[in-house]
């Protein structure tokens, strides 16, 4: 095995410069992930078909967030046309991944956690999206329930 491709993944990853996340499974097979905001601690969904990374209108004041009105509009998880806020330069921490003046929108989250809790799972204070995973060069190992990001 002294060839770096013969290595296994998590091995040739951190080789690469990668840092490993545990993701945890939910009843409702989503993913969840522990991230923190502004240094505040928070549980997250991990969803790769969000587009943007985002936080409920409660976490404004647990995450410090400094909030703006958005003109975009939210749509997903059988809800559209959701009214949006933006906070800008957030650091945003994952494992020892660490991205300063990340953007966040705010929206009203109470759909999301009503079915998370309908299926007995917890509710979350938001989704780590596709802009966060992209900015990482996420690499998520299904089998192993493991989030890789690139270490910036």
């Amino acid at each position: 095995m002294d060839d770096i491709k013969d290595l296994p993944l998590k091995d040739f990853l951190q080789k690469k410069g990668y840092t490993k996340i545990k993701l945890h499974l939910t009843k409702t097979n989503h993913f969840e992930i522990k991230a923190s905001i502004n240094g505040i601690k928070g549980l997250f969904i991990l969803d790769t078909g969000a587009s943007s990374s985002c936080v409920g209108f409660e976490g404004i004041e647990t995450f410090k967030l400094k909030a703006k009105d958005s003109e975009i509009k939210a749509a997903g998880a059988g809800a559209t046309d959701m009214q949006t806020q933006i906070s800008k330069k957030n650091q945003l921490k994952i494992g020892k991944w660490k991205k300063n003046k990340v953007a966040l929108i705010l929206f009203n989250l109470t759909h999301v956690n009503t079915a998370l809790i309908n299926h007995n799972s917890k509710p979350v204070d938001g989704i780590i999206g596709a802009d966060i995973l992209k900015k990482g060069k996420g690499i998520i190992d299904y089998e192993k329930k493991y989030l890789y990001l690139k270490k910036i």
